[in-house]
Protein backbone atom coordinates (compact mmCIF):
# COMPACT_ATOMS: atom_id res chain seq x y z
CA UNK A 1 0.00 0.00 0.00
CA UNK A 2 1.08 3.58 -0.65
CA UNK A 3 1.59 5.71 2.43
CA UNK A 4 1.43 9.48 2.76
CA UNK A 5 4.70 11.13 1.66
CA UNK A 6 6.46 13.22 4.32
CA UNK A 7 7.45 16.64 3.00
CA UNK A 8 9.78 18.88 5.03
CA UNK A 9 9.76 22.64 4.43
CA UNK A 10 13.19 24.26 4.76
CA UNK A 11 14.62 27.68 4.08
CA UNK A 12 16.08 30.91 5.41
CA UNK A 13 14.42 32.75 8.28
CA UNK A 14 11.44 34.79 7.02
CA UNK A 15 11.44 33.14 3.58
CA UNK A 16 7.82 32.16 4.20
CA UNK A 17 7.93 28.42 5.07
CA UNK A 18 5.11 28.50 7.60
CA UNK A 19 3.06 31.12 5.74
CA UNK A 20 3.16 28.98 2.61
CA UNK A 21 1.80 26.02 4.54
CA UNK A 22 -0.77 28.29 6.16
CA UNK A 23 -2.22 29.05 2.76
CA UNK A 24 -2.50 25.33 2.11
CA UNK A 25 -4.10 24.41 5.42
CA UNK A 26 -5.97 27.70 5.91
CA UNK A 27 -4.56 28.27 9.40
CA UNK A 28 -2.41 30.98 10.92
CA UNK A 29 0.34 29.11 12.70
CA UNK A 30 2.95 31.67 11.60
CA UNK A 31 1.14 34.49 13.40
CA UNK A 32 1.33 32.59 16.70
CA UNK A 33 5.08 31.93 16.53
CA UNK A 34 7.56 34.05 18.55
CA UNK A 35 8.97 36.53 16.07
CA UNK A 36 6.91 34.69 13.43
CA UNK A 37 9.77 32.20 13.15
CA UNK A 38 8.97 28.50 13.60
CA UNK A 39 10.78 27.32 16.71
CA UNK A 40 9.49 23.77 17.15
CA UNK A 41 8.77 21.07 14.64
CA UNK A 42 5.09 21.03 13.70
CA UNK A 43 3.29 18.74 11.30
CA UNK A 44 -0.03 18.84 9.50
CA UNK A 45 -1.83 16.37 7.27
CA UNK A 46 -3.04 17.56 3.87
CA UNK A 47 -5.60 15.00 2.60
CA UNK A 48 -5.87 14.12 -1.07
CA UNK A 49 -9.31 15.72 -1.41
CA UNK A 50 -7.83 19.13 -0.57
CA UNK A 51 -5.09 18.64 -3.16
CA UNK A 52 -7.77 17.75 -5.71
CA UNK A 53 -9.88 20.78 -4.79
CA UNK A 54 -6.90 23.12 -5.18
CA UNK A 55 -5.33 21.43 -8.18
CA UNK A 56 -8.08 19.43 -9.89
CA UNK A 57 -8.03 21.32 -13.21
CA UNK A 58 -4.23 21.36 -13.20
CA UNK A 59 -4.03 17.62 -12.50
CA UNK A 60 -6.36 17.04 -15.44
CA UNK A 61 -4.38 19.36 -17.74
CA UNK A 62 -1.13 17.55 -16.91
CA UNK A 63 -2.80 14.11 -16.96
CA UNK A 64 -1.58 13.25 -13.48
CA UNK A 65 -3.65 10.74 -11.50
CA UNK A 66 -3.37 11.41 -7.76
CA UNK A 67 -2.40 8.15 -6.06
CA UNK A 68 -0.92 9.35 -2.77
CA UNK A 69 -3.42 9.68 0.09
CA UNK A 70 -2.19 13.20 0.80
CA UNK A 71 0.90 14.87 2.27
CA UNK A 72 2.28 15.11 5.76
CA UNK A 73 3.91 18.54 5.88
CA UNK A 74 6.64 19.10 8.48
CA UNK A 75 7.47 22.67 9.34
CA UNK A 76 11.02 22.95 10.71
CA UNK A 77 12.91 25.68 12.61
CA UNK A 78 15.58 25.77 9.93
CA UNK A 79 17.57 22.92 8.47
CA UNK A 80 19.05 21.85 11.83
CA UNK A 81 15.77 20.20 12.80
CA UNK A 82 15.64 18.52 9.39
CA UNK A 83 19.06 16.97 10.04
CA UNK A 84 17.84 15.63 13.37
CA UNK A 85 14.71 14.19 11.77
CA UNK A 86 16.78 12.45 9.12
CA UNK A 87 19.02 10.93 11.76
CA UNK A 88 16.08 9.64 13.72
CA UNK A 89 14.10 8.02 10.95
CA UNK A 90 16.73 7.41 8.32
CA UNK A 91 14.26 8.41 5.58
CA UNK A 92 11.80 10.43 7.62
CA UNK A 93 11.51 13.21 5.04
CA UNK A 94 10.75 11.76 1.61
CA UNK A 95 10.86 15.09 -0.18
CA UNK A 96 11.84 18.63 0.75
CA UNK A 97 10.48 22.00 -0.34
CA UNK A 98 13.21 24.62 -0.17
CA UNK A 99 11.48 27.96 0.29
CA UNK A 100 13.41 30.93 -1.10
CA UNK A 101 12.47 34.60 -1.12
CA UNK A 102 12.74 35.20 -4.88
CA UNK A 103 13.63 38.85 -4.31
CA UNK A 104 16.47 38.02 -1.90
CA UNK A 105 17.88 34.90 -3.59
CA UNK A 106 20.02 32.32 -1.79
CA UNK A 107 20.63 33.59 1.73
CA UNK A 108 23.25 32.05 4.09
CA UNK A 109 20.82 29.70 5.82
CA UNK A 110 19.43 28.62 2.43
CA UNK A 111 22.93 27.67 1.31
CA UNK A 112 23.42 25.65 4.49
CA UNK A 113 20.07 23.90 3.92
CA UNK A 114 21.16 22.99 0.38
CA UNK A 115 24.35 21.44 1.76
CA UNK A 116 22.24 19.38 4.17
CA UNK A 117 19.98 18.20 1.33
CA UNK A 118 23.01 17.26 -0.76
CA UNK A 119 24.57 15.39 2.15
CA UNK A 120 21.47 13.26 2.74
CA UNK A 121 20.64 12.91 -0.97
CA UNK A 122 17.11 14.18 -0.34
CA UNK A 123 15.11 15.09 -3.48
CA UNK A 124 13.79 18.63 -3.33
CA UNK A 125 11.98 21.32 -5.26
CA UNK A 126 12.30 25.08 -4.86
CA UNK A 127 9.40 27.33 -3.96
CA UNK A 128 10.47 30.79 -5.18
CA UNK A 129 8.18 32.71 -2.83
CA UNK A 130 6.98 36.34 -2.67
CA UNK A 131 6.36 36.96 -6.38
CA UNK A 132 3.56 39.29 -5.24
CA UNK A 133 6.33 41.64 -3.99
CA UNK A 134 7.67 42.14 -7.54
CA UNK A 135 6.88 45.73 -8.49
CA UNK A 136 3.81 45.86 -10.74
CA UNK A 137 2.71 42.27 -10.11
CA UNK A 138 -1.07 41.68 -10.40
CA UNK A 139 -2.97 38.50 -9.66
CA UNK A 140 -5.10 37.83 -12.75
CA UNK A 141 -5.61 34.07 -13.23
CA UNK A 142 -6.10 30.96 -11.13
CA UNK A 143 -3.06 29.10 -12.43
CA UNK A 144 0.49 30.40 -12.55
CA UNK A 145 1.49 30.23 -16.22
CA UNK A 146 -1.65 32.04 -17.37
CA UNK A 147 -1.12 34.59 -14.61
CA UNK A 148 2.47 35.20 -15.78
CA UNK A 149 1.30 35.65 -19.38
CA UNK A 150 -1.14 38.38 -18.29
CA UNK A 151 1.55 40.44 -16.53
CA UNK A 152 3.08 43.54 -18.12
CA UNK A 153 6.23 42.73 -20.11
CA UNK A 154 8.53 44.54 -17.67
CA UNK A 155 7.09 42.41 -14.82
CA UNK A 156 7.60 39.19 -16.83
CA UNK A 157 11.17 40.28 -17.58
CA UNK A 158 11.81 41.02 -13.89
CA UNK A 159 10.50 37.57 -12.91
CA UNK A 160 12.74 35.90 -15.51
CA UNK A 161 15.73 37.91 -14.30
CA UNK A 162 15.14 36.79 -10.70
CA UNK A 163 14.67 33.16 -11.73
CA UNK A 164 17.81 33.11 -13.88
CA UNK A 165 19.76 34.72 -11.07
CA UNK A 166 18.59 31.83 -8.89
CA UNK A 167 19.49 29.34 -11.63
CA UNK A 168 22.98 30.85 -11.85
CA UNK A 169 23.59 30.60 -8.10
CA UNK A 170 22.38 26.99 -8.07
CA UNK A 171 24.66 26.20 -10.99
CA UNK A 172 27.62 27.44 -8.94
CA UNK A 173 26.59 24.89 -6.29
CA UNK A 174 26.54 22.06 -8.84
CA UNK A 175 22.81 21.93 -9.63
CA UNK A 176 20.97 22.23 -12.93
CA UNK A 177 17.73 24.13 -12.38
CA UNK A 178 14.98 25.93 -14.28
CA UNK A 179 11.41 27.08 -13.98
CA UNK A 180 9.30 23.94 -13.49
CA UNK A 181 7.57 24.16 -16.91
CA UNK A 182 10.94 24.39 -18.69
CA UNK A 183 12.46 21.27 -17.12
CA UNK A 184 12.80 18.30 -19.48
CA UNK A 185 14.17 15.72 -17.04
CA UNK A 186 13.29 16.03 -13.36
CA UNK A 187 15.98 13.48 -12.44
CA UNK A 188 18.65 15.87 -13.70
CA UNK A 189 17.25 19.34 -12.95
CA UNK A 190 15.70 21.09 -9.97
CA UNK A 191 12.24 22.51 -10.50
CA UNK A 192 11.71 26.14 -9.45
CA UNK A 193 8.07 27.03 -8.81
CA UNK A 194 7.41 30.79 -8.51
CA UNK A 195 4.71 31.31 -5.90
CA UNK A 196 3.14 33.61 -3.34
CA UNK A 197 2.22 32.42 0.12
CA UNK A 198 0.20 35.62 0.46
CA UNK A 199 -2.06 35.36 -2.60
CA UNK A 200 -1.74 31.66 -3.43
CA UNK A 201 -0.28 31.90 -6.94
CA UNK A 202 1.88 28.89 -7.68
CA UNK A 203 0.58 26.89 -4.70
CA UNK A 204 -1.45 24.45 -6.88
CA UNK A 205 1.62 23.98 -9.10
CA UNK A 206 3.78 23.35 -6.02
CA UNK A 207 1.39 20.66 -4.75
CA UNK A 208 1.11 19.03 -8.17
CA UNK A 209 4.90 18.96 -8.55
CA UNK A 210 5.26 17.40 -5.09
CA UNK A 211 2.60 14.79 -5.88
CA UNK A 212 4.00 13.99 -9.31
CA UNK A 213 7.60 13.65 -8.14
CA UNK A 214 6.57 11.59 -5.09
CA UNK A 215 4.60 9.15 -7.23
CA UNK A 216 7.17 8.92 -10.02
CA UNK A 217 10.46 8.79 -8.16
CA UNK A 218 9.92 7.70 -4.56
CA UNK A 219 8.55 4.31 -5.60
CA UNK A 220 9.08 1.64 -2.96
CA UNK A 221 9.86 4.25 -0.28
CA UNK A 222 6.12 4.92 -0.08
CA UNK A 223 5.17 1.28 0.33
CA UNK A 224 4.14 0.10 3.79
CA UNK A 225 2.63 -3.01 5.32
CA UNK A 226 -0.37 -2.98 7.63
CA UNK A 227 1.27 -5.79 9.61
CA UNK A 228 4.60 -3.99 10.09
CA UNK A 229 5.35 -2.57 13.56
CA UNK A 230 4.82 1.16 13.69
CA UNK A 231 7.93 3.33 13.76
CA UNK A 232 7.95 6.97 14.74
CA UNK A 233 9.74 9.94 16.26
CA UNK A 234 8.61 12.11 19.18
CA UNK A 235 8.27 15.73 18.12
CA UNK A 236 7.01 17.20 21.37
CA UNK A 237 6.21 16.11 24.94
CA UNK A 238 3.21 18.03 26.29
CA UNK A 239 0.82 18.04 29.22
CA UNK A 240 -2.78 17.82 27.97
CA UNK A 241 -5.72 18.69 30.20
CA UNK A 242 -7.59 15.52 31.13
CA UNK A 243 -4.85 13.27 29.70
CA UNK A 244 -1.69 14.25 31.55
CA UNK A 245 1.61 13.89 29.71
CA UNK A 246 1.19 13.13 26.00
CA UNK A 247 3.55 12.61 23.09
CA UNK A 248 3.27 14.29 19.69
CA UNK A 249 4.70 11.66 17.35
CA UNK A 250 5.32 11.34 13.63
CA UNK A 251 4.56 7.77 12.54
CA UNK A 252 6.63 7.22 9.40
CA UNK A 253 6.13 3.48 8.89
CA UNK A 254 3.53 0.81 9.70
CA UNK A 255 0.26 1.02 11.61
CA UNK A 256 -0.17 1.95 15.28
CA UNK A 257 -3.26 0.82 17.19
CA UNK A 258 -4.79 1.71 20.52
CA UNK A 259 -3.54 -0.86 23.05
CA UNK A 260 -0.25 -1.57 21.22
CA UNK A 261 2.83 -2.01 23.36
CA UNK A 262 5.52 0.51 22.44
CA UNK A 263 9.19 1.06 23.28
CA UNK A 264 10.40 4.67 23.55
CA UNK A 265 14.08 5.56 23.46
CA UNK A 266 15.53 7.00 26.65
CA UNK A 267 18.77 8.71 27.64
CA UNK A 268 19.64 5.95 30.14
CA UNK A 269 17.18 3.17 29.33
CA UNK A 270 14.12 2.66 27.11
CA UNK A 271 10.56 3.30 28.30
CA UNK A 272 8.08 0.44 27.82
CA UNK A 273 4.37 1.23 27.89
CA UNK A 274 1.01 0.69 26.16
CA UNK A 275 -0.95 3.12 24.02
CA UNK A 276 -3.91 4.26 26.11
CA UNK A 277 -5.35 6.63 23.52
CA UNK A 278 -4.55 7.93 20.04
CA UNK A 279 -5.56 11.49 19.23
CA UNK A 280 -5.26 12.62 15.65
CA UNK A 281 -5.34 16.28 14.60
CA UNK A 282 -8.24 17.02 12.29
CA UNK A 283 -7.16 17.29 8.63
CA UNK A 284 -5.42 20.63 8.02
CA UNK A 285 -5.04 21.18 11.76
CA UNK A 286 -1.53 21.68 13.04
CA UNK A 287 -0.25 19.32 15.76
CA UNK A 288 0.57 22.26 18.00
CA UNK A 289 -3.13 23.19 18.03
CA UNK A 290 -5.69 21.45 20.24
CA UNK A 291 -8.25 20.28 17.68
CA UNK A 292 -7.99 16.48 18.10
CA UNK A 293 -10.23 13.48 17.62
CA UNK A 294 -9.86 10.00 19.19
CA UNK A 295 -9.06 7.19 16.75
CA UNK A 296 -8.50 3.45 17.09
CA UNK A 297 -5.47 3.37 14.79
CA UNK A 298 -3.25 5.54 12.62
CA UNK A 299 -1.47 4.71 9.38
CA UNK A 300 1.90 6.02 8.18
CA UNK A 301 2.72 8.70 7.51
CA UNK A 302 0.88 10.84 10.01
CA UNK A 303 1.17 12.95 13.11
CA UNK A 304 -0.58 11.63 16.22
CA UNK A 305 -0.82 12.47 19.91
CA UNK A 306 -0.23 9.42 22.11
CA UNK A 307 -1.57 9.08 25.65
CA UNK A 308 0.15 6.42 27.76
CA UNK A 309 1.30 5.70 31.31
CA UNK A 310 4.90 6.17 32.50
CA UNK A 311 5.99 8.61 29.79
CA UNK A 312 6.84 11.57 32.05
CA UNK A 313 10.55 11.20 31.28
CA UNK A 314 10.12 10.82 27.52
CA UNK A 315 11.99 13.41 25.47
CA UNK A 316 11.38 15.02 22.10
CA UNK A 317 13.52 13.51 19.38
CA UNK A 318 13.39 9.98 20.77
CA UNK A 319 12.38 7.02 18.55
CA UNK A 320 9.14 5.11 19.12
CA UNK A 321 8.70 1.47 18.07
CA UNK A 322 5.64 -0.73 18.38
CA UNK A 323 6.40 -4.22 19.74
CA UNK A 324 4.99 -7.16 17.79
CA UNK A 325 7.02 -10.09 19.09
CA UNK A 326 10.42 -9.82 20.80
CA UNK A 327 10.53 -6.91 23.24
CA UNK A 328 14.28 -7.30 23.85
CA UNK A 329 15.01 -6.90 20.14
CA UNK A 330 12.78 -3.82 20.06
CA UNK A 331 14.66 -2.30 23.04
CA UNK A 332 18.03 -2.91 21.37
CA UNK A 333 16.83 -1.41 18.07
CA UNK A 334 15.53 1.72 19.80
CA UNK A 335 18.60 2.27 21.96
CA UNK A 336 20.87 1.81 18.94
CA UNK A 337 19.02 4.68 17.31
CA UNK A 338 19.33 6.74 20.51
CA UNK A 339 23.10 6.25 20.46
CA UNK A 340 23.16 8.00 17.06
CA UNK A 341 21.38 11.04 18.54
CA UNK A 342 24.20 12.09 20.86
CA UNK A 343 25.25 15.74 20.56
CA UNK A 344 28.94 16.22 19.84
CA UNK A 345 30.52 18.27 22.65
CA UNK A 346 33.80 20.16 22.90
CA UNK A 347 36.36 20.13 25.73
CA UNK A 348 35.77 23.83 26.24
CA UNK A 349 32.86 26.11 25.37
CA UNK A 350 29.55 27.46 26.61
CA UNK A 351 26.67 25.67 28.35
CA UNK A 352 23.50 25.09 26.26
CA UNK A 353 20.08 24.27 27.71
CA UNK A 354 16.78 23.62 25.91
CA UNK A 355 13.31 22.30 26.62
CA UNK A 356 13.44 19.25 24.33
CA UNK A 357 16.03 17.03 22.68
CA UNK A 358 14.96 18.25 19.25
CA UNK A 359 15.38 21.88 20.34
CA UNK A 360 18.72 21.07 21.94
CA UNK A 361 19.98 19.38 18.78
CA UNK A 362 18.84 22.31 16.66
CA UNK A 363 20.52 24.77 19.05
CA UNK A 364 23.77 22.75 19.24
CA UNK A 365 23.89 22.33 15.46
CA UNK A 366 23.37 26.03 14.75
CA UNK A 367 25.93 26.99 17.40
CA UNK A 368 28.47 24.68 15.75
CA UNK A 369 27.71 26.19 12.32
CA UNK A 370 28.47 29.60 13.82
CA UNK A 371 31.79 28.38 15.22
CA UNK A 372 30.56 28.46 18.83
CA UNK A 373 31.89 25.59 20.96
CA UNK A 374 29.59 23.81 23.43
CA UNK A 375 31.03 21.84 26.36
CA UNK A 376 27.71 20.93 27.98
CA UNK A 377 24.26 20.49 26.41
CA UNK A 378 21.29 19.30 28.42
CA UNK A 379 17.49 19.35 28.53
CA UNK A 380 15.75 21.19 31.36
CA UNK A 381 15.77 24.43 33.33
CA UNK A 382 19.00 26.25 34.24
CA UNK A 383 20.51 25.05 37.53
CA UNK A 384 23.26 26.15 39.94
CA UNK A 385 25.40 23.32 38.55
CA UNK A 386 25.10 24.88 35.08
CA UNK A 387 26.30 28.21 36.48
CA UNK A 388 29.28 26.51 38.18
CA UNK A 389 30.14 24.67 34.95
CA UNK A 390 30.00 27.88 32.92
CA UNK A 391 32.16 29.73 35.47
CA UNK A 392 34.78 26.95 35.31
CA UNK A 393 35.55 27.63 31.64
CA UNK A 394 39.14 28.52 30.78
CA UNK A 395 38.05 31.28 28.38
CA UNK A 396 36.11 34.20 29.94
CA UNK A 397 34.17 34.52 26.65
CA UNK A 398 32.67 31.09 27.50
CA UNK A 399 31.21 32.24 30.85
CA UNK A 400 27.79 31.88 29.20
CA UNK A 401 24.63 29.78 29.46
CA UNK A 402 22.27 29.86 26.47
CA UNK A 403 18.72 28.78 27.28
CA UNK A 404 16.37 28.01 24.39
CA UNK A 405 12.69 27.76 25.34
CA UNK A 406 13.60 27.67 29.05
CA UNK A 407 12.57 30.12 31.75
CA UNK A 408 14.94 32.86 32.98
CA UNK A 409 16.43 31.99 36.36
CA UNK A 410 16.80 33.90 39.63
CA UNK A 411 19.97 31.98 40.54
CA UNK A 412 22.89 34.23 41.52
CA UNK A 413 25.22 34.29 38.54
CA UNK A 414 28.22 36.46 39.39
CA UNK A 415 30.45 36.59 36.33
CA UNK A 416 28.24 34.27 34.24
CA UNK A 417 25.97 35.57 31.48
CA UNK A 418 22.61 33.81 31.12
CA UNK A 419 20.78 34.46 27.87
CA UNK A 420 17.32 32.99 27.25
CA UNK A 421 15.07 33.34 24.23
CA UNK A 422 12.46 31.38 22.29
CA UNK A 423 14.09 32.26 18.97
CA UNK A 424 17.38 30.43 18.31
CA UNK A 425 18.78 33.07 15.98
CA UNK A 426 18.12 35.82 18.52
CA UNK A 427 20.16 33.83 21.04
CA UNK A 428 23.04 33.59 18.59
CA UNK A 429 22.88 37.35 17.94
CA UNK A 430 22.82 38.09 21.69
CA UNK A 431 25.84 35.87 22.28
CA UNK A 432 27.83 37.39 19.42
CA UNK A 433 27.01 40.94 20.54
CA UNK A 434 27.99 40.21 24.16
CA UNK A 435 31.20 38.45 23.13
CA UNK A 436 32.26 41.36 20.90
CA UNK A 437 31.77 43.84 23.77
CA UNK A 438 33.36 41.56 26.36
CA UNK A 439 36.38 40.84 24.15
CA UNK A 440 36.91 44.55 23.62
CA UNK A 441 36.64 45.17 27.39
CA UNK A 442 39.08 42.35 28.25
CA UNK A 443 41.60 43.44 25.63
CA UNK A 444 41.34 47.09 26.62
CA UNK A 445 41.94 46.10 30.24
CA UNK A 446 44.92 43.95 29.20
CA UNK A 447 46.48 46.84 27.27
CA UNK A 448 46.25 49.06 30.36
CA UNK A 449 48.40 46.57 32.28
CA UNK A 450 51.17 46.62 29.67
CA UNK A 451 53.78 49.37 29.30
CA UNK A 452 52.58 51.81 26.66
CA UNK A 453 55.02 52.46 23.80
CA UNK A 454 56.29 56.04 23.74
CA UNK A 455 59.12 58.25 22.38
CA UNK A 456 60.29 61.33 24.34
CA UNK A 457 62.52 64.36 23.74
CA UNK A 458 64.28 66.21 26.57
CA UNK A 459 63.76 69.85 25.61
CA UNK A 460 66.80 72.13 25.53
CA UNK A 461 66.80 74.97 28.06
CA UNK A 462 64.19 73.37 30.30
CA UNK A 463 66.18 71.56 33.00
CA UNK A 464 64.48 72.40 36.30
CA UNK A 465 66.63 70.10 38.48
CA UNK A 466 69.71 68.10 37.54
CA UNK A 467 69.24 65.16 39.94
CA UNK A 468 67.53 63.53 42.93
CA UNK A 469 65.25 63.40 41.00
CA UNK A 470 66.16 65.09 37.75
CA UNK A 471 63.32 67.22 36.38
CA UNK A 472 63.21 68.38 32.78
CA UNK A 473 60.78 69.74 30.24
CA UNK A 474 59.83 66.88 27.93
CA UNK A 475 57.93 66.62 24.66
CA UNK A 476 56.00 63.42 23.84
CA UNK A 477 56.98 62.69 20.23
CA UNK A 478 55.06 59.42 19.82
CA UNK A 479 52.74 57.28 21.90
CA UNK A 480 51.78 57.71 25.55
CA UNK A 481 53.99 58.29 28.61
CA UNK A 482 52.59 56.95 31.90
CA UNK A 483 53.92 57.47 35.42
CA UNK A 484 56.10 54.55 36.48
CA UNK A 485 57.25 53.78 32.92
CA UNK A 486 60.82 52.50 32.63
CA UNK A 487 62.72 54.43 29.97
CA UNK A 488 65.70 53.50 27.81
CA UNK A 489 68.36 55.27 25.83
CA UNK A 490 70.08 53.54 22.92
CA UNK A 491 68.35 50.25 23.81
CA UNK A 492 69.42 50.20 27.49
CA UNK A 493 67.24 50.92 30.52
CA UNK A 494 68.40 54.15 32.15
CA UNK A 495 65.64 55.64 34.34
CA UNK A 496 61.96 55.66 35.35
CA UNK A 497 59.38 58.43 34.89
CA UNK A 498 58.38 59.00 38.52
CA UNK A 499 55.98 61.93 38.06
CA UNK A 500 54.43 63.97 35.24
CA UNK A 501 53.21 67.56 35.61
CA UNK A 502 51.29 69.76 33.21
CA UNK A 503 50.89 73.41 34.20
CA UNK A 504 51.91 72.44 37.78
CA UNK A 505 49.16 69.82 37.99
CA UNK A 506 50.14 66.17 38.45
CA UNK A 507 48.80 63.85 35.74
CA UNK A 508 49.14 60.08 35.23
CA UNK A 509 49.84 60.11 31.50
CA UNK A 510 50.71 62.38 28.61
CA UNK A 511 50.04 61.72 24.93
CA UNK A 512 51.75 62.69 21.68
CA UNK A 513 52.24 66.46 21.21
CA UNK A 514 52.18 67.33 24.94
CA UNK A 515 55.02 69.26 26.56
CA UNK A 516 55.24 68.39 30.26
CA UNK A 517 57.65 68.38 33.19
CA UNK A 518 58.86 64.86 33.99
CA UNK A 519 60.88 63.77 37.03
CA UNK A 520 63.48 61.08 36.23
CA UNK A 521 64.80 58.70 38.91
CA UNK A 522 68.47 57.77 39.57
CA UNK A 523 70.02 59.91 36.82
CA UNK A 524 71.83 63.24 36.55
CA UNK A 525 71.21 65.54 33.65
CA UNK A 526 74.59 66.33 32.19
CA UNK A 527 75.93 62.88 32.97
CA UNK A 528 73.54 59.94 32.17
CA UNK A 529 71.03 62.21 30.43
CA UNK A 530 71.51 65.33 28.34
CA UNK A 531 69.28 67.99 26.86
CA UNK A 532 68.12 66.89 23.41
CA UNK A 533 68.25 63.17 24.29
CA UNK A 534 65.57 60.92 22.85
CA UNK A 535 64.16 58.22 25.18
CA UNK A 536 61.82 55.30 24.57
CA UNK A 537 59.68 53.29 26.96
CA UNK A 538 61.35 50.00 27.87
CA UNK A 539 59.19 47.14 26.58
CA UNK A 540 60.04 43.46 27.04
CA UNK A 541 59.78 41.08 24.11
CA UNK A 542 56.85 39.37 25.88
CA UNK A 543 55.03 42.71 26.19
CA UNK A 544 55.83 43.43 22.55
CA UNK A 545 54.18 40.18 21.39
CA UNK A 546 51.11 40.92 23.51
CA UNK A 547 50.86 44.46 22.13
CA UNK A 548 51.07 43.07 18.60
CA UNK A 549 48.06 40.84 19.40
CA UNK A 550 46.15 43.83 20.79
CA UNK A 551 47.33 46.38 18.22
CA UNK A 552 43.73 47.36 17.38
CA UNK A 553 43.64 49.07 20.80
CA UNK A 554 46.77 51.16 20.07
CA UNK A 555 46.77 54.56 18.40
CA UNK A 556 48.68 55.01 15.14
CA UNK A 557 51.49 56.92 16.86
CA UNK A 558 51.74 54.23 19.59
CA UNK A 559 52.14 51.66 16.80
CA UNK A 560 54.87 53.80 15.23
CA UNK A 561 56.69 54.07 18.59
CA UNK A 562 56.42 50.29 18.95
CA UNK A 563 57.97 49.77 15.50
CA UNK A 564 60.90 52.05 16.37
CA UNK A 565 61.43 50.25 19.69
CA UNK A 566 61.46 46.87 17.92
CA UNK A 567 63.97 48.12 15.34
CA UNK A 568 66.23 49.43 18.12
CA UNK A 569 66.09 46.20 20.16
CA UNK A 570 66.77 44.00 17.14
CA UNK A 571 70.11 45.72 16.49
CA UNK A 572 71.56 43.70 19.36
CA UNK A 573 69.11 40.75 19.22
CA UNK A 574 67.66 39.99 15.77
CA UNK A 575 65.12 37.57 17.28
CA UNK A 576 63.74 40.07 19.82
CA UNK A 577 59.95 39.94 19.95
CA UNK A 578 59.75 37.21 17.30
Amino acid sequence: MIRTPIIAFLGHVDAGKTTLQDFIRKTAVAKSEPGEITQSIGSSLVPSHLIKSLCGELLAQLKIGLKVPGFLMIDTPGHAAFVSLRKRGGTLADLAVLVVDINEGLMPQTLEAIEVLKKFKTPFIIAANKIDAIHGWRKTEKFLLQCIEKQEKNVQDKLDTLIYSLVGKLSELGFNADRYDRVDDYTKSLAIIPCSAKTGEGVPELLVMAAGLSQKFLGNKLQYSETAPAKGTILEVNTQRGLGVTLDVIIYDGVLKKGDQIVIGGVDEPIITKVKALLEPAPLSEMRNTNFRRVEQVVAATGVKISALGIDNAAAGMPVLAVKNNIEEAKKAVQKEVAELSIELDDEGIVAKADTLGSLEALATILKQNGIKVKKAEIGEITRKDVSDAAASANPLDYVILGFNVQPTSITTVGVQIMTDNVIYSLIDKLKEWRAKEKKRIESSAVKKITKPCKLLLLRGYVFRQSNPAIAGTEILLGTLQTGTKLMKDGKTITTAREIQEEKESITEARKGKQVAVSYEKVMIGRQLNEGDVLYSFITDKEYRKLKELKQHLTDDEKEALREIAAMMRKSNPLWGV
